[in-house]
């Protein structure tokens, strides 16, 4: 099974071209270690707004079987992507949150503050990274093991996860 992926940067200056994105190809090297297609791309400014319709649009009519963003995952006023993301999810997957989060506080006390979210709405699985390309390696390589049977799963695969 091919994983249809996107990705969504999610930055005021990356959306205006005031600044190169280098964290959303990081994603879509690393996704090629699981076999995932990224064919849809986005950078999109701090809003709310603008956040939810991408991932409404990568999700209901792209229907991807997997989102991964990056940026806005912290505590300062205009990082917002948790919060766009938790208004479209349908339920969440704390287990792959809080695994980034423990793996990236051995190296940083600054993944404390981390907001990442990771959740499903309908059939795609979302997954909120941080917006530095160091960032997304450490915190994507903690999960990427487990992002094709997680799409597997949502997809309604019936095998015993134990096998």
């Amino acid at each position: 099974m091919i994983i249809r992926a996107g990705v969504i940067t999610v930055s005021d200056k990356g959306s205006q071209g005031l600044r190169e994105d280098k964290s959303g190809p990081e994603i879509v090297k690393m996704l090629g270690q699981i076999e995932a297609e990224v064919n849809n791309y986005e950078i999109v400014p701090d809003t709310i707004d603008r956040i939810k319709d991408a991932l409404l649009d990568f999700s209901d009519q792209k229907r991807l079987d997997l989102i991964i963003t990056t940026g806005g995952t912290g505590v300062s006023p205009r990082d917002l992507t948790p919060d766009a993301t938790l208004a479209v999810i349908d339920k969440e997957v704390p287990g792959m949150a809080e695994a980034m989060r423990r793996e990236s506080s051995k190296i940083t006390p600054h993944a404390l503050i981390s907001r990442a979210v990771v959740g499903i709405r309908d059939q795609t699985l979302i997954v909120n990274l941080p917006g530095s390309p160091r960032s997304v390696r450490e915190n994507l390589a903690v999960i990427l093991p487990a992002l094709r049977h997680a799409v597997e799963k949502i997809k309604g695969d019936e095998r015993e996860c134990a096998l």
